[in-house]
């Protein structure tokens, strides 16, 4: 795999992840360069190690004898397949692109609500993960109580008004995990080795437990099982529309109590986490599938029996 140009960084999680899939992977930067250098770049590493994908990741203009010498790539090497970042990042690690800025108005042609069908199957998924989850509420329950009086005294549940479907806030509950003086400081974004949680609240976080509450934002209409994780009014409007093109795009759907963006990113806090977050979120909505759905569903099972992050 060559790439070529930096449009997109890839986070050091992807480029672990496509070593799994491609033997070598290798980048040319030629902003600025002299065009004949960089096809001679290009010619010594596809020679050297027989790449058979190009990407094109560049967002500036490529010099007419660049273009001449990858169109006769195309034409005289049919090993080598050329695609564009936005078509990669799709085909290979399952998430959209987001362009730096907001003026480019083709790309919300893409993202459009769920069909009526789709809607139809989505209904009927969630009636089914609404009972299976209220036996499990029912099972837990008793539980967690325990545990949480016994470590943190003070209600089971957490409430709190998060964005959902054409950016309506509702309350969205779950099982209280972290103390009952969290934000007695300020809001703040709940991070790794956060000492406002309690050592069972952690293990319900790490096993999604402390999400299964939010059945009850299901039987209202509020939430789906799987969509876009909601966030506060509060970050959205402090800092995700501000620096996250798009980020709103989200809001066409409901959102869930796991989604493709849980299972497929590591753990994060921050602005750039929400930025890749998203771009998963985006690709869910694109491509929604009932197989898809599935998919969601077994990677979550992974996560709750592994304890893993993703």
């Amino acid at each position: 795999m060559l790439i070529l140009g930096q449009k997109y960084k890839f986070t050091d999680f992807e480029l672990n992840r496509l070593n799994k899939k491609f033997n070598s992977i290798n980048s040319i930067i030629y902003k600025d360069k002299d065009s004949s250098k960089v096809i001679k770049e290009i010619d010594f590493i596809l020679k050297k190690d027989k790449f058979k994908i190009i990407v094109l990741n560049t967002k500036v203009k490529v010099d007419d004898e660049i273009i001449k010498y990858l169109t006769n790539i195309r034409f005289n090497n049919k090993n080598v397949k050329l695609i564009y970042i936005e078509h990669f990042l799709e085909m290979y690690l399952f998430k959209c692109y987001i362009p730096e800025s907001n003026d480019d108005l083709h790309y919300l042609d893409d993202i459009k609500p769920y069909t009526f069908f789709q809607k139809v199957q989505k209904k009927i998924i969630d009636i089914f993960a609404f009972i299976g989850l209220f036996i499990i509420f029912v099972l837990l329950r008793f539980i967690v109580n325990k545990k949480t009086q016994s470590q943190s005294p003070g209600d089971l549940y957490f409430k709190q008004l998060r964005v959902g479907l054409n950016n309506k806030e509702f309350e969205c509950i779950k099982f209280r995990s972290m103390r009952l003086d969290a934000e007695k400081d300020g809001v703040k974004f709940a991070s790794k080795n956060d000492d406002r949680i309690f050592p069972w609240g952690e293990t319900m976080r790490k096993t999604r437990i402390d999400e299964i509450p939010q059945l009850f934002n299901i039987l209202k209409g509020e939430m789906s099982l799987i969509g876009p994780r909601p966030e506060r009014k509060y970050w959205i409007e402090k800092d995700f529309e501000k620096q996250i093109p798009y980020y709103n795009q989200r809001h066409i759907v409901k959102p869930g109590i796991t989604g493709w963006a849980q299972v497929m990113y590591p753990y994060g806090d921050g602005i750039e986490d929400a930025r890749q977050k998203l771009m998963y979120d985006l690709y869910y909505i694109k491509y929604w599938s009932f197989i898809l759905e599935l998919k969601v569903i077994y990677k979550t099972i992974l996560v709750v029996i592994g304890k893993k992050g993703i």
